[in-house]
Parts: C-alpha cells; structure tokens; sequence
C-alpha cells in the first residue's frame, strides 16, 4: 500500500459517479474503512435493487439525482472520468478542504504494482492491448486495466510489486492525479477532443502531459515524433524521451525504414533492431502503424526482449469496434469503427480503407466542427447515411463541401439496410460515427455491437 493512502481509514468520502469506475472506487474504499457517500446524476430506479441494498447495508449514504448537503464534511471527493472538476458542489468541497482526485490516482495509490500508462487522443485502446499482449507473451504478470474497460483500481488494489498495470489513461482519468508515476508512459498523439470538458487545446494537451508529471530519470515517456503538437509537450519532461515517427529515419527511438519496423536503442551505436516488416501487421492503416510503433517502443523500454515482441506484433489482429471486420455480404465489407467517436478518428478511419466508402455517421458530436471530416469524403466516399443527434451538423458540412449523396435514418438498422441497399460488390460500409453514443446508447461499445447485429441479420 502505497503511504498516502495509509490514513484514509475513518475519513469522510465523496464518490462521484457510481458506473463502472464508480463502483470499483467505493468496494476498494470501503475496504480500506473509509465512511462512504455516493452521488450519481441518475435515479435510484436505474440501479440494481439489490446493488443498492448492498451499499446500504454496508453503511454507505447515497445521493441519487441530489447533490450531498454538507460538502464540508467530506476529506476527499474521488471523482469518476465522466464527472467534471468544474461541477459547483465540486469546487464547494474544494473550497472547503477537500481533496478532489480521481480513480486512476486512488488505483496508483492504492498499489503496489507497476504502471505502464498510454494516452492519447486517438489509438489508445488499440495501443494499450497490443502492449498487454507483448507482455502476457514476455511471461509477466500482466494486468489491461483502464479506460479499455477495466477500472484500474479493480486490479491495482491487489497487484503486487512484480505486476504490470497496462493502463489505458483518458484526459479525463489524468487531470486529477497528483502522485501517479508509471514506469512507462506514452502520448501518442493530440488533435482536438473533448473541448466541451477542457474548453481549449491548451488545457486538453495540459490533461495529457500529466501522464509523465511525475515520472524521474529512471523513466521512460514513449512519444509521436511526427505530431509535433504532440512532441512540444514533453519540453518538461524528467524520464528518457523515446520518440517514434513513422515518417522520419530517427537516430534513436522507433521508426518505419522504409517497410521496416525498427528499434535504434541508443544514439551513440549503430546497432538497429528490426522487429518485423510492415507487411507481416495484420491490422491496416497507417495509424495502426504508429500504434505499434509505440507499442514496440513501450515494451522494448520495459525491458522485453525483440522476438518476443515480434510474435505478438504479427500475431496480434486488433480490438474490437476499431475499423473491425465484420463480414461480407453481396460482395460487400461490413466495418465496426464504433470506436471512432470524434472528427479524427473518424478520418483516420477513412483513410484506412481508402476509396468506395458507403460511410455510416452521427451521434452526439461534443461540440466537434465537421468541416474538415466533410472536406475527406471527396473521391473516399460514395454515400454518407447519417443519425442520431447532431446529424443535421455533419450534413451542413458535407453540404457546405460539396457533397450530395446524402441518407438520413432514425437509427443503426435503418441505416445499415439503406448501406446495403446503396453498396455495389466491391464497396465498404464503414459505421465510423465521428460522433460519441450517447445520444442514442450506453457507450460505443452498445452502438457497434448493434451495428454488428444488423450486419449479421443482413445475410439471413
């Protein structure tokens, strides 16, 4: 146990938000022999019966679409990703004495593991998998916890000192650490995202270089060379910069030589290390490349030998709901990029597959500007079939950019029947929303095991 959680026994807490990570925080929390309340926006009919009976019985206070009374009362208030430091009871606990932290930092606390932490605004889920592959491969007693789905705290609460906690770290989860320190840290790129939350770029990227805030010399911080918005952030790093570019020969870090995947481990050497042919990936695009680029150089600087991060490289065939291959129908490819919940990934996406998109979008945009996503669609995409709430926003874009061939459906079967009923026998029909879920599902795990249903009845 980690020394600044060692007094928490006895102390007044506020969970906010009691998903996922939520529920994790509280069952660790009150281990620990805190006094527990818990605020979520939701009503109390939401919740499994005899879940809240549980916590009841367990003496913990509960606050179902109200907020606590006495914020004065409270020594710490954990909050969970989705909640925002900006909420006023919040700020009112703060102002009265309150520690404000978040379940990643709780989990760091709470541990005696060792942390390797990957950010990013796109390829983060992706990344953190494969490298908790090239790790079970190396033997090590390997844990894939985070924003992947896990709550870090699950795992972490009980990790021992020989344990590797692969964490999937979102701006959220970072922007209320104070202690944190992984072993190993990667950012592996920044565009614009979650701008409603962190209102300017600058702030955004401020969330992600929190990743390595704590880290020392013995550290090492795996960083996109080729996004240089990204790059500029490490000006005030401690831990051993490696750099990655797929772009660019590097005199160290990991690079792509020409179709080579290649680790140049020290500056003064000439020693290179190839790790495999970009050919011999399984999963396509060129940001997968990048993906594994870093991938590689997490776990090379982990102290994982070469071979055994090449088998997993080429064994590895993705995670679920990014650019996932669904099936063919009529000659027809069905894609689930579900994941690709904003303007980037969504374009990434597109370029992936390059040309005869039949492309599903919409949801809840986050206050995203659709221009530059509608400006891609010119020689890619043949129809665009779009829903959910700020479908009328991507619509004036492609308008706007001189795009016609545009669908308009209530929901995920009405536009995978009108893909199927548009495609040709070569085409692709890519669900790349370029939007988050939650207008119309839980998460966008909900929305692309729906669309993958749909897919599934279409050859029925």
């Amino acid at each position: 146990m980690r020394t600044n959680l060692n007094n928490i026994k006895g102390k007044n807490v506020l969970i906010v938000g009691l998903g996922r990570s939520g529920t994790a925080t509280c069952q660790t929390m009150l281990d620990l022999g805190a006094n527990i309340t818990i605020q979520d926006t939701r009503k109390e009919g939401e919740f499994d019966a005899s879940f809240i009976n549980y916590l009841r019985g367990r003496g913990v206070k509960l606050y179902f679409n109200s907020i606590p009374e006495d914020m004065g009362s409270y020594n710490m208030i954990i909050l969970s990703p989705g909640a925002s430091p900006e909420l006023s009871f919040v700020q009112e606990g703060k102002e009265k004495g309150a520690e404000i932290t978040g379940e990643l930092e709780i989990a760091f606390r709470a541990s005696r593991g060792r942390f390797v932490a990957i950010t990013g605004t796109n390829g983060k889920t992706t990344t953190t998998t494969l490298v908790g592959e090239i790790f079970k491969a190396a033997g090590r007693k390997t844990h894939v916890v985070g924003n992947i789905g896990t709550a870090a705290i699950s795992d972490a609460s009980h990790a021992m000192e020989d344990d590797w906690l692969i964490t999937e770290a979102s701006s959220f989860q970072l922007e209320t650490t104070k202690y944190f320190k992984p072993v190993v840290s990667a950012i592996l790129n920044l565009t614009p995202d979650h701008l409603n939350r962190h209102h300017t770029m600058d702030a955004y990227g401020k969330a992600k270089a929190k990743i390595f805030e704590n880290q020392s010399e013995d550290c090492f911080l795996i960083i996109n060379y080729d996004d240089k918005v990204c790059f500029g952030l490490a000006k005030n790093c401690k831990a051993k910069i490696v750099p990655f570019s797929r772009l660019e020969k590097l005199p160290f870090g990991v690079f792509l030589d020409e179709e080579s995947i290649v680790i140049k481990p020290d500056e003064e050497s000439e020693e290179e290390i190839k790790i495999c042919d970009k050919s011999e990936l399984k999963i396509i695009g060129n940001h997968n490349v990048e993906n594994v680029l870093a991938a590689v150089g997490i776990s090379y600087f982990a102290g994982i030998e070469p071979e055994t991060i090449k088998q997993a490289v080429i064994d590895f065939r993705g995670v679920e709901h990014r650019i996932e291959y669904c099936g063919m129908v009529d000659g027809v490819k069905y894609y689930n990029d579900s994941k690709g919940t904003n303007v980037d990934a969504a374009i990434t996406a597109l370029k992936a597959i390059e040309k005869n998109i039949i492309l599903i979008a919409g949801g809840d945009g986050k206050g995203q500007d659709f221009s530059e996503f509608a400006r891609e669609f010119e020689g890619r995409v043949k129809h665009i079939i779009l829903l959910g709430k700020d479908a009328p926003a991507i619509k004036k874009a492609a308008e706007d950019a001189g795009f016609k061939n545009i669908i308009e459906a209530k929901n995920i079967p009405e536009c995978v029947l009108a893909a199927s009923r548009v495609a040709q026998a070569g085409d692709t029909v890519l669900l790349s929303p370029a939007c988050a879920s939650w207008d119309m599902y839980d998460n966008y795990e909900q929305r692309g095991e729906h669309f993958k249903d749909c897919v599934e009845n279409l050859g029925k």
